[in-house]
């Protein structure tokens, strides 16, 4: 079957691998010049299949009134706020029960798991390059308050069969050595050892040219217009470099996904939520973390890679805008330099911004649409990284009629329908 992915970030990439390897015709289409050039560029660095839980939680609309007033806060809200921003605010908000944080959590972790799975058995077929690391994830807690809230995350993490350890403040140590210096600042941690790191973007790179030896054929400088519709089906799609045809079509456009799908009547109800990244390269290796620490209280993750960190955090709701504000660059930078002081050199730190794709229920949207050749890839939010082999392969699964390995029926957009 000849298939058109639209995007070629880590999901549409994931998605174009596993179609091909089932033995599909692939073309992939992208308007940047090379593969994953946004959202997937400079991401947090983090596989955290532990960490996979929804923005959307009991006490999070509390939190966010008082985030508006704090300087340094993990949400920003940026006015003036626009229908769309208070469309989704509000379903998201409608998602802060008690119930549907532990179905949204389960099906995230269901997700996510898989994507372990997946993920390890890419690597022992390819060797995939991208200085990846498996020594877990460190949430640490600064309060009391933190370290009580996470025994319903760790009841969940269970049941779904996720390896985790509470720590105490000499645990936390333990793991991350570099936080001796700054002890007194922490009270305890979660532990999520199967959790993993590495650069998203090398990954893609490396994955590009093992779907290219598979037959996938790419088009980028390319601008994907619109999906021209007969019977209920996808003709073709129209871009600048002309028409294209195939017989299946999977949108993995990132956040840009839900203005492809409007005018054929199908609402996405994902939102760009903006998130920031320092890069910066690593001056004293026994002062860095040695994988991947999340700060709980300001929500910012710090990564290690071979000779870099990434320090990645924010979220900002203010619509499709790329600018980069100083005052976002200080909260990520406060962190590091209050975890990490000695870790890296600011001075070189490459600042970015990206748009992830989120739904007002954290889960991703993958599956079939309402047009019977049209699928979706899309809505990972924070977490695409994560869920990108098992979100491909799952894709792959239902696009090809295979009996998809997990429970797939209630991630696609009918849901929301």
């Amino acid at each position: 079957m000849k298939i058109i992915v639209l995007g070629s970030g880590v999901i549409g990439l994931t998605s174009a691998w596993y179609l091909a390897q089932q033995g599909h015709q692939v073309t992939v289409i992208d308007r940047q010049d090379v593969a994953a050039n946004e959202t997937s560029f400079a991401n947090a660095g983090q596989i955290s299949y532990g960490y996979s839980s929804p923005w959307a939680a009991p006490g999070v609309p509390l939190k966010a009134v008082k985030w508006l007033t704090q300087q340094h806060a993990p949400l920003k809200i940026t006015p003036p706020l626009s229908f769309a921003t208070i469309k989704w605010a509000s379903k998201m908000v409608s998602n802060c029960t008690t119930q549907r944080y532990d179905q949204n959590k389960a099906r995230m972790l269901r997700v996510a798991n898989y994507s372990k799975q997946c993920l390890n058995d890419l690597n022992a077929q390819t060797n995939i390059e991208y200085q990846g690391r498996r020594l877990g994830t460190l949430q640490v807690f600064r309060t009391a308050k933190q370290l009580h809230a996470v025994q319903k995350d760790m009841k969940l993490l269970k049941q779904a069969n996720t390896a985790f350890e509470l720590l105490d403040q000499t645990g936390c140590i333990d793991k991350e050595p570099a936080l001796k210096c700054v002890k007194d600042k922490i009270l305890g941690g979660l532990h999520l050892p199967e959790d993993e790191t590495g650069d998203c973007f090398l990954f893609c790179q490396q994955l590009k040219k093992l779907a290219s030896s598979l037959g996938v054929s790419f088009m980028f400088n390319t601008q994907i217009k619109s999906l021209t519709t007969h019977n209920n089906r996808i003709t073709s799609v129209l871009t600048d470099k002309g028409e294209l045809t195939a017989d299946s079509y999977v949108v993995a456009c990132g956040s840009y996904s839900a203005q492809l799908l409007a005018p054929l009547g199908i609402t996405l109800p994902t939102y760009p939520v903006k998130g920031y990244s320092l890069t910066l390269p690593i001056k004293n290796s026994e002062q860095a973390p040695r994988s991947t620490v999340m700060d709980e209280t300001y929500k910012v993750a710090l990564t290690r890679f071979d000779d870099r960190l990434r320090v990645a955090g924010t979220a900002e709701l203010s619509g499709f805008n790329l600018e980069l504000p100083e005052k976002r660059r200080k909260t990520i930078e406060l962190v590091i330099q209050d975890l990490f002081p000695n870790a890296g050199d600011l001075q070189q730190a490459e600042f970015w911004t990206g748009l992830r794709p989120m739904t007002p229920d954290g889960t991703p949207i993958i599956g079939a649409t309402p047009i019977e050749n049209l699928f979706t890839n899309t809505g990972h939010g924070t977490l695409g990284w994560t869920m990108a082999c098992g979100s491909g392969k799952l894709l792959a699964d239902i696009v090809s009629k295979r009996k998809p390995d997990i429970d797939y029926s209630d991630l696609s957009v009918s849901r929301y329908l």
